[in-house]
């Protein structure tokens, strides 16, 4: 499946824009892994190396990492760089479902 496949879908993908390099990042990853785990088949979570795909990356103007994206249907519905809590990640894929 391509990106675009991926994040068209009718249900949330969060796309997390990161680099293996930031130390965030891993931080973000760490929270990404539970959030998998609470929303199950619910919702699609994608992880984007910045450094293999600086193109995607252009696209969607990440100029930080980690940046998340929540996409549905192919659209940008919400966005922040930086930590996010687990919380606070459910509540927004939740919203959007």
């Amino acid at each position: 499946m391509t990106f675009q496949e991926i994040v068209n879908q009718d249900k949330p993908v969060l796309v997390d824009f990161f680099a293996t390099w930031c130390g965030p990042c891993k931080t973000m990853s760490t929270i990404l892994e539970d959030v998998k785990k609470k929303v199950g088949a619910d919702a699609t979570i994608l992880k984007i190396d910045v450094d293999k795909n600086p193109k995607t990356a252009s696209v969607y103007q990440v100029r930080g990492v980690p940046t998340l994206i929540l996409f549905k249907n192919g659209k940008p519905l919400w966005r922040q760089s930086g930590v996010v809590s687990a919380q606070e990640l459910e509540r927004i894929m939740k919203s959007h479902r």
